[in-house]
């Protein structure tokens, strides 16, 4: 075995299958040595919230415990990247500093410098593409322009070579002569002081191998009729990847051969309509770092700048009760309580809660994205941003801010029978299916059967959809004058 040394960076790549850097690393018939930076402070304004903390303290446990399994280790470190990867090198005398992209603006510049640092070190530096199917740079319009409308970018995609099948696992990794000092996975205080996350736990199962498990599960059951309940928050319809992709437990290309295979496998016309339904979520997801790569500016200002004179009130008592889903709209209020309680939100939920901040309430969609951010499990900067600005309008792609979800018509089409509503509303439970959807159309007596007093057990609604989506109109008037 050679005395050189590989550091493998890792961040949201937290797997050992499919793992370009550490294959790369494997490549090189050098020991390896894997590497957490706890850096915080450097992806400000858009360091972890306090949901992705939770998540990122049980992934990395899990990670190191798949590390042991190959006489490996994780070796953790608090502070700036460049000063603890330098640092480790110097103590190991690795010679080379290998990791998987990123595309957060602010992580792009850092990593940028980092790389520079690394080289003047005397190292080698390089990076690898593990996030994503293909890199935001390599599909571009005929005119060599960033796409803004998903259709045509998807279809530049697909018109692509296959992606590439993941690589395998390897069954072990070289240790070093010496391991480096390191923290332990407890010390970077990543678990909140006061226990919230119960229901969290009860949900997730983070780490690679959760991951693999959930996409079997996938495949195997929820993809079949995926094209026909996706949209259905009271059926088991999606495929809940979204924060395994997110904390690279899982990546794009392993979900992508999975489902593709079972498609190219099947005579079922169904699940190869359900399989290509799929296969185009994976799609946004490409397209909405695609759009935070060519367009940095987004996370914090509206790509179309015309929504920057948008008159949005400031209501800091309407914006609480959305947080907390005590609007009076049952489908509104039951997906933020499932928000609160699992960190996960059925994605036709989000965009109707979305649409009630940003048109109902006349809410700033940053205010929304901030609160996704520190509550979803799942919170990442491309997709969050991508989604809120698609609802207000102001993005790619986006919906026509005129387009305005009434929140009660959704519910009746997308949970017909209302058990979303009871499941996460109990409180309306007992109340006959219809009007859960609408509780303040219920007779006293009915409301005295369901032992339910509105405005006390549960309120009414914070403001009128049809006046509110006048004055949402009327808002989008003045901005074009």
């Amino acid at each position: 075995m050679s005395s050189r040394a590989t550091l493998v960076w890792l961040r949201q790549d937290l797997r050992v299958g499919d793992n370009p850097a550490l294959r790369a690393a494997l490549d090189r018939g050098a020991s390896v040595i894997p590497v957490y930076v706890w850096s915080a402070e450097e992806e400000q304004p858009w360091s972890p919230g306090a949901a992705s903390r939770w998540w990122l303290d049980r992934s990395l446990h899990a990670l190191d415990e798949q590390l042991r399994r190959r006489e490996s280790r994780l070796t953790i470190a608090v502070g700036s990247a460049e000063h603890a990867l330098l640092e480790i090198a110097r103590q190991t005398g690795a010679d080379a500093v290998f990791w998987n992209r990123r595309y957060e603006p602010t992580i792009v510049e850092r990593d940028k410098q980092l790389k520079t640092a690394v080289q003047a070190a005397g190292l080698e530096a390089r990076s690898f593409n593990g996030a994503l199917l293909f890199e935001p740079w390599e599909v571009r319009t005929g005119d060599d322009k960033p796409y803004r409308v998903f259709t045509p970018f998807w279809r530049r995609c697909l018109s692509r070579a296959e992606p590439d099948k993941p690589l395998p696992a390897p069954r072990e990794l070289p240790a070093p002569e010496r391991w480096p000092s390191t923290l332990e996975i407890d010390d970077l205080g990543l678990l909140p002081r006061i226990d919230w996350a119960e229901g969290l736990r009860h949900q997730w199962s983070p780490g690679e191998v959760g991951a693999r498990r959930q996409l079997e599960r996938f495949v195997g059951r929820a993809l079949r009729s995926y094209d026909d309940d996706r949209n259905r928050p009271d059926l088991d319809g999606s495929s809940r990847l979204s924060p395994f992709l997110h904390f690279g437990e899982l990546s794009p290309r392993q979900v992508w051969h999975a489902v593709r295979n079972l498609a190219n496998r099947t005579r079922s016309r169904r699940l190869r309509q359900s399989a290509e339904a799929y296969l185009r979520q994976i799609g946004w997801r490409e397209f909405a770092h695609h759009l935070l790569y060519h367009f940095p500016h987004t996370p914090e200002a509206p790509l179309r700048e015309e929504f920057s004179a948008f008159p949005w009130r400031r209501d800091q008592r309407a914006l609480r009760a959305w947080q907390r889903g005590r609007t009076g709209y049952p489908l509104v209020d039951a997906g933020m309580r499932e928000l609160w309680t699992t960190g996960w939100m059925h994605n036709r939920v989000r965009m109707v809660v979305a649409s009630f901040l940003v048109k109902d309430l006349l809410i700033d969609w940053q205010r929304g994205a901030a609160w996704f951010w520190d509550t979803l499990v799942d919170a990442d900067l491309a997709n969050n941003t991508l989604g809120w600005q698609w609802t207000a309008g102001c993005g790619a792609d986006a919906a026509l801010f005129f387009s305005v979800f009434n929140p009660v018509a959704q519910s009746h089409k997308f949970d017909p029978d209302a058990k979303y509503i009871a499941r996460w509303l109990p409180e309306l439970s007992r109340l006959p299916a219809k009007l859960r959807h609408e509780p303040w159309k219920a007779t006293a007596s009915q409301l005295c059967g369901a032992g339910l007093s509105l405005g006390s057990d549960y309120p009414r609604p914070v403001t009128d959809h049809g006046e509110a989506r006048r004055r949402a109109l009327d808002a989008l008037e003045s901005t074009k004058r």
